[in-house]
């Protein structure tokens, strides 16, 4: 089965949480701070792998949770980092964030190794905060979160040559004569259900990788029919091949065959209509089909455009549109697959100092806000100390100030995350 789209949820492993301990030793009265740091969370990687052509594997995979790290223990221990996870996906493969559609990763080549979601640092055990006026610290850092996404995956593939044309025009055909592929022929519309690669290898030393699409239909860059399902698969090619039945079967017109697929190129964009096209006369062996080129040909009045008239069943003329397209190839440079390359996207919350003040009833009062949420979950706020400085960090943001705007009064009940306690001047 082709599959070449999936959604998935990714979370890399949370990073553990600090240790807050003491060195405890015989015959040693006093031991100082022996907490000691998170590990890291494990991070989810991508790998791109020449031998798979699919994503149907993510077909029954709905997310990947990455390890966390292990807390930190006594004695200074770090706690183990989390183990990393790797994914293989298919040469060709673009992964995206599914809210946003900022592309994380492009895998447009073999062996590509990408971090797709980042594994959570580990927090600071106490040992770390010590210092020449708090010698006996009990403060700790839990570990950070690590990155969680719903991500698409997108396969592309990747062809020097892409043919397109309407169905039933010999593409197929054309395919299983050059290259090594197997694609189901029949004398029917819409045979090929699915893309079909194949690498070129009728001419020794003319090497290139050729990809047979889906037939097109008029509107298939607005979604009809099986057009636009496919179209991305020529995104990357460098090169077009135009097939057209040049023996007018079924009452066609060569030349509004050959003016509709360009219309359908060009509506769906990817700069398609810039790479380089060559037209290949398809059935020249049946009876008529001289005539019919001769006014294709006219009608066209380029006298630049590259046309090649070939047989696919009687094997005539491949070897010249092989060689042609083999100098394409070599010859024209890749085309980006996004507008000015991907560019990071960095976003900027608006005041995320920003404390809130939130009156509930008569005498509670919420404190809100991105850094206090930020700060709730990255100090250990089990002990005293570590909700102290929580408070201390609050108060520099202009906490306590915000509070008596609001009208609190000594007794009031103060809530931070979980956390609450009574307000005294």
């Amino acid at each position: 089965m082709f599959v070449d789209k999936a959604k998935l949820h990714i979370k890399a492993g949370k990073g553990g949480n600090g240790a807050i301990a003491f060195h405890r030793e015989k015959y040693i009265d006093r031991g100082g701070p022996s907490g000691g740091d998170g590990g890291r969370g494990g991070s989810i990687f991508f790998t791109s792998v020449s031998g798979l052509t699919t994503l149907i594997d993510f077909k029954y995979i709905h997310k990947i949770i990455g390890n966390d790290g292990e807390n930190g223990q006594i004695e200074n221990r770090y706690g183990k980092s989390g183990e990393d996870i790797y994914v293989n996906v298919p040469v060709g493969t673009v992964v995206s964030d599914a809210k946003t559609g900022r592309i994380l990763a492009d895998f447009n080549k073999p062996d590509l190794t990408i971090e797709v979601a980042k594994g959570g640092k580990g927090g600071k055990g106490n040992a770390k905060f010590a210092n020449s006026r708090n010698q006996t610290p009990k403060v700790a850092e839990n570990g950070d979160p690590g990155e969680e996404y719903d991500i698409s995956l997108e396969l592309k593939l990747l062809a020097d040559v892409g043919l397109v044309g309407f169905p039933s025009v010999g593409k197929s055909s054309l395919l299983s004569v050059l290259t090594n592929a197997k694609p189901e022929i029949a004398d029917y519309h819409f045979t090929t259900l699915k893309p079909n690669l194949g690498v070129v290898s009728i001419l020794n030393g003319y090497n290139f990788v050729l990809a047979d699409l889906p037939g097109l239909i008029n509107g298939a860059s607005e979604g009809k029919g099986l057009g636009l399902e496919f179209l991305r698969h020529i995104e990357r090619c460098r090169v077009i091949l135009h097939v057209i039945d040049m023996s007018a079967h079924d009452g066609r017109d060569p030349y509004q065959d050959y003016l509709d697929i360009n219309k359908e190129l060009t509506n769906y964009g990817m700069r398609l209509m810039e790479r380089p096209m060559v037209i290949a006369a398809n059935m020249m062996d049946v009876d008529g089909s001289e005539l019919y080129l001769e006014d294709f040909k006219a009608k066209l009045n380029n006298p630049y455009a590259e046309i090649f008239p070939v047989s696919a069943i009687s094997r005539i003329g491949l070897e010249p549109l092989v060689k042609r397209l083999y100098e394409l190839v070599q010859t024209t440079p890749e085309f980006p697959l996004y507008e000015e390359e991907i560019k990071e996207v960095n976003y900027v919350y608006e005041n995320e100092d920003e404390i809130l003040i939130n009156k509930k009833g008569n005498n509670v009062y919420i404190v809100e806000g991105k850094k206090v949420d930020d700060l709730i979950a990255k100090i250990n706020t089990t002990t005293f100390e570590g909700m102290n400085k929580v408070l201390s960090i609050l108060n520099k943001l202009g906490m306590e100030d915000k509070l008596r705007e609001k009208g609190i009064n000594n007794g009031d009940t103060v809530r931070i995350g979980d956390v609450e306690f009574e307000y005294f001047e």
